[in-house]
């Protein structure tokens, strides 16, 4: 069921991008009374699943869903319409307008991907505000996981800098770590300031599991207790504070909340020792894990205080823009990272990887947010100068326009040919790795 759900996310998400892309290519090229031959959502090598003839134009819906397409009459695109190329131009035809009506038209559908990205980032800010968690209020110190342990970090540190340069915020830290392609992170430990060094192998490995390096530390003490569960067994109740689990091998200090769900895991299906606080009498009690690797409580909310900001209409107008640009700058960072450290090539993903950012609970504020977020990155990637995308089409009409001379069109066909190629290989190094990964789970 969670993956139906992920999946019907994503279908939903490439759909609304799509469509309106293309609408926006439609849209400029009617306005020049440029004739667009074809008008589909999703691509339809062999057949379609739906299509239906209004005027000039077939609407219709792919079976392929890596995108959609419209065929603009007297324009060398992806369908390589050779026949029709070879014919006199026509007064309704890409081909015959200026050159400042084509480049329109060309950039007609990015243009409405990044108005659409500011407009679902600005909606989103004005209904839910703005939160972060100032570093200074990482009151208990971070959680480190194996991969930050690796790199010399330990629980309840509080990180201070990276590469020397202080951070406020909690959040950026590991964007920082990335982007920055930090030689060093400083933290402070039992009153010193610590300088870490960060190898490129460490970059490499920070790259691929960005989200599990740190956390906040957060103590925890029950809140509520499922019923016939291995909490309930044990005698937990509201209030109790587990402050120890003991195995056969060892005793864990669980006074945070990272370090007794992390342990817990190793023990489904067991009976494991534990040591409660309750109402400050200490005892000890056998509880049995389940094979989720759970106990069956829920812990209080963290006492974190995150900084949260709320805006008017106007207000979020500028905040809007500022994420909208920001996601630019992320994206070009990244384009950076991949070329340039090593390994990080192999953290490339495919349509996988984008539909399980969308989650097996459907979230429509995370929705929302995703799509903005691919709005605006298929804009970036379709205004690359690459031929094949937009952006290729772009830069022969800025050529032309430059030099008064229109590329030649056999130069054009190989170009499209070769960008064509250079696309598909890449989806599919994507999505081998994207299902090598789910293999070796």
């Amino acid at each position: 069921m969670g993956i139906l759900v992920e999946v019907s996310q994503f279908l939903l998400s490439l759909s609304i991008l799509v469509l309106l892309h293309e609408a926006g290519h439609f849209t400029a090229a009617r306005i020049f009374k440029i004739r667009v031959e074809k008008f589909y959502l999703f691509f339809d090598p062999w057949f379609s699943l739906f299509k239906y003839k209004k005027g000039d134009t077939e609407y219709g819906v792919g079976w392929l869903p890596l995108g959609g397409y419209v065929k603009i009459a007297g324009m060398i695109d992806e369908s390589m319409d050779k026949e029709q190329m070879k014919l006199p131009p026509q007064p309704w035809e890409f081909r015959s307008k200026p050159g400042w009506q084509r480049l329109i038209v060309m950039v007609a559908g990015v243009t409405v991907n990044f108005i659409l990205g500011f407009i679902i980032f600005t909606a989103l800010i004005y209904a839910n505000g703005t939160s972060y968690l100032p570093i200074k209020n990482v009151k208990y110190g971070i959680y480190c996981d194996s991969l930050a342990t690796n790199v010399g970090l330990k629980s309840t540190d509080t990180i201070v800098a990276v590469n020397g340069k202080s951070v406020t915020r909690f959040d950026s830290v590991t964007m920082d770590i990335i982007f920055e392609k930090a030689k060093s992170i400083q933290v402070e430990r039992n009153g010193k300031i610590v300088s870490l060094p960060i190898s490129e192998d460490n970059l490499s490995a920070i790259l691929g599991d960005a989200k599990g390096f740190i956390e906040p530390l957060i103590p925890f003490s029950v809140d509520s207790v499922a019923p016939n569960s291995g909490a309930a067994g044990a005698g937990l109740k509201r209030g109790d504070i587990i402050t120890n689990v003991i195995t056969k091998t060892d005793t864990v200090n669980t006074r945070y909340f990272q370090p007794f769900s992390t342990t817990i895991q190793k023990y489904k299906n067991q009976d494991i020792e534990l040591t409660i606080n309750s109402n400050g009498v200490m005892h000890q009690a056998t509880a049995h894990i389940d094979g989720d690797g759970k106990l069956g409580f829920f812990p209080k909310p963290d006492t974190l205080q995150y900084v949260h900001t709320n805006y008017s209409f106007f207000g979020s107008i500028p905040m809007g823009v500022h994420s909208t640009f920001a996601t630019i700058g992320s994206l070009v960072k990244q384009l950076n990272i991949i070329f340039t450290v090593k390994g990080a090539h192999k953290q490339v993903g495919s349509f996988i990887t984008i539909a399980k950012g969308y989650g097996k609970v459907w979230d429509w504020d995370r929705f929302w947010a995703l799509t903005a977020f691919i709005s605006v990155m298929l804009a970036f990637i379709n205004i690359l100068p690459i031929p094949a995308l937009d952006g290729g089409h772009v830069m022969f009409l800025l050529y032309e326009m430059v030099t008064g001379r229109k590329p030649n069109e056999k130069v054009m066909e190989y170009a499209q040919w070769v960008g064509m190629i250079l696309l598909l290989t890449v989806i599919i190094y994507a999505n081998g790795l994207d299902i090598g990964r789910l293999l070796h789970k």
